[in-house]
């Protein structure tokens, strides 16, 4: 069976074969390959197609040798008796940086790699790329198309801001007129990557989701479609080792993106002032770069909208010396700092699936989450860690979307009887009162990190999740018009 992936990155082993940097985004996909090499299955014929920049030199039909064990991979050149698992790449052009433009060229490049290839299935990762509707698009058997929904992109437009005050959200900075870049702007390109993500979801006949919350929403745009629900396979150094309270840093809260709105930062700056008053001793570790940084010239210059928001919060909390940023991490690196951690918050405004609480479950780290989105569907609050409440959707983007009691949670629905600032207040304090509630209770503390590390090496089990993949493919494969 010939299955060909079209991916939103090059894929860090494809990155290191072509000498390229390697992007640590989108871990799970790496985690998903290792488990094909290491499965080893002659009856997979895998290709990997991926984006490169407009102006790259594009790598056609290469084959990559992928050894089934990762010591193997890092000494491929003197391990002459590794076992190998040949991989078919090929890259095509498109516009990396603004992802919601779409080019009728990809059309073109795309024809060309399915025409080469011949595949029995085409696998495309995320619904809201330019490429995935190229495929959709030109591929003229839709039945063997099969997208894998990340996020909602519609949705997360209309969450974007996460209840920031309207005052914020209008300003701007030198350095968000000079890339037209603009809050309102970036809110705006979610949106136009969801209109592509909606037609193309129309478009295929397969699609794989993890949520009762985005299995609510596909099928409402596409009930012709198969739905198969279909678990990550996480980043492999995160199936080992496990959270201790004594080896980390008491008091000590993780978040592993804030690079905007959406993901929330905003909530906890705020949050912070009442925690500190129980727990004098608490710090921040957020991963990425500092958007708050303007002590140069030319960090001045280049801070966002956002970020003078972040560094104003910080500024009117006297935070200053509680909130660091940690720049770009590694794999490695991030499950340190998990480990490190007294607690992991996913302060997301709109999430359908995060990696992040996934990894942070497999690790046992104690986490808090929102109750947004499709995360109930991962973490269960009061059994897992703690909720407190997240962003709701308005009644116009719930009904116009889809309508399905499934995906509707306690919190989903805004009140129209609560303000805005209201609703900012309700989960800034729900935020900090489980805060403080996980750290008040050791024990329970371990109890939750017990349940969410049995739950997560359920729901990601890579074996079991691989075969759960192969029998989808199965049945795509032998699926005719």
């Amino acid at each position: 069976m010939k299955v060909l992936w079209v991916c939103n990155i090059m894929l860090p082993v494809i990155a290191e074969a072509l000498h390229k940097e390697a992007s640590n985004k989108e871990g799970w996909l790496s985690g998903l390959l290792e488990q094909v090499a290491a499965e080893n299955s002659s009856d997979l014929e895998l290709a990997v197609a991926f984006p490169v920049p407009a102006d790259t030199e594009v790598p056609w039909r290469l084959q990559i040798a992928m050894p089934w064990e990762k010591e193997d991979r890092e000494h491929l050149q003197t391990n002459t008796d590794a076992e190998i698992y040949n991989i078919t790449c090929y890259g095509f052009h498109e516009d990396t940086v603004h992802p919601d433009r779409y080019q009728p060229l990809l059309e073109e490049e795309l024809h060309r790699i399915t025409e080469d290839f011949s595949p029995d299935v085409i696998h495309c990762f995320g619904t809201e790329y330019p490429h995935t509707l190229a495929v959709c698009r030109v591929f003229p058997h839709k039945e063997k198309i099969l997208v894998g929904i990340q996020g909602i992109c519609t949705l997360c437009a209309e969450a974007y801001f996460a209840d920031m005050p309207e005052s914020e959200i209008h300003k701007t900075t030198f350095r968000d007129l000079v890339k037209k870049d603009t809050l309102r702007s970036q809110q705006g390109k979610f949106a136009r990557r969801g209109v592509m993500e909606r037609e193309a979801i129309g478009l295929a006949g397969n699609i794989t989701g993890r949520t009762a919350w985005d299995r609510a929403v596909t099928t409402a745009w596409n009930p012709k479609a198969h739905y198969y629900t279909m678990n990550e396979t996480l980043r492999a150094s995160f199936y080992e080792g496990q959270w201790q309270p004594e080896h980390c840093e008491p008091y000590s809260i993780f978040v592993s993106q804030a690079d905007y709105p959406l993901k929330g930062l905003h909530y906890l700056l705020q949050a912070l002032p009442q925690i500190r008053e129980k727990y004098p001793r608490v710090q921040v570790y957020v991963a990425g770069n500092d958007l708050t940084a303007y002590r140069t010239p030319k960090e001045k210059l280049k801070i966002s909208a956002y970020g003078r928001y972040l560094r104003r919060l910080i500024r009117e909390g006297q935070l200053e010396d509680r909130v660091h940023f940690l720049g770009k991490l590694t794999g490695e690196e991030m499950k340190e700092r998990f480990l490190k951690s007294h607690l992991f918050l996913c302060c997301s405004s709109l999430e359908n699936s995060p990696n992040s609480l996934g990894e942070a479950m497999l690790l046992g780290v104690p986490c808090i989450s929102t109750e947004v989105g499709g995360i109930p569907s991962l973490f269960d609050g009061g059994r897992d860690g703690l909720w407190c409440r997240g962003h709701q959707l308005s009644e116009v983007a719930e009904n116009d979307q889809y309508a399905s009691d499934a995906s509707k949670s306690k919190n989903n629905m805004r009140n129209y009887k609560t303000t805005k600032t209201e609703e900012l207040e309700n989960i800034v304090n729900s935020m900090a009162n489980s805060i403080i509630e996980i750290w008040s209770s050791p024990e329970k503390m371990l109890e939750y990190s017990k349940n969410a590390r049995e739950h997560a090496r359920k729901t990601h089990d890579k074996e079991q999740n691989f075969a759960k993949l192969q029998e989808i493919y199965a049945k795509i494969a032998e699926r005719q018009d």
